[in-house]
């Protein structure tokens, strides 16, 4: 399904955008969230930096450069927030802008072993909070 970049959240930086995530930093293809909810700790999110609305409509180069990003910030979310495993989710059905949610997941934690919920509304944290842990995952990147 095409969609229209004019109503595209990611496109459009607005404020539901706003409510939702913490633009972190530009990566080489892509823009880093953090996702305000954080019933998963440290869950994050990666979209790419133009309006696509499928990892296979890329070329080459920038699907493997889109990539690199989602690990490059795996890799930082693994040092600083030390999950048991990180889950990735790239669910397009209704917000067709190519983007990855990056769930780390907790051995005893919510949803360990099971499906994370996209949005479970339960876990906010403070602004100074989030600022910490934007500034912890720009120092390993």
């Amino acid at each position: 399904m095409k969609s229209d970049p004019k109503e595209c959240l990611y496109c459009q930086n607005n404020e539901t955008q706003h409510e939702l995530m913490i633009e972190v930093a530009k990566l080489s293809v892509s823009r880093l969230f953090i996702f305000k909810e954080q019933t998963y700790h440290g869950r994050c999110l990666v979209a790419y930096k133009d309006h696509v609305d499928d990892l296979n409509l890329l070329s080459d180069e920038d699907r493997n450069a889109f990539m690199a990003d989602v690990a490059k910030v795996t890799r930082a979310m693994q040092k600083v927030f030390n999950p048991d495993k990180i889950n990735y989710g790239a669910y397009s059905d209704t917000l067709s802008h190519l983007h990855f949610h990056l769930i780390p997941k907790y051995v005893g934690g919510p949803d360990f072993g099971g499906v994370f919920q996209m949005n479970p509304k339960k876990v906010y944290l403070t602004d100074e909070e989030y600022a910490d842990m934007a500034e912890k995952l720009k120092k390993e990147l």
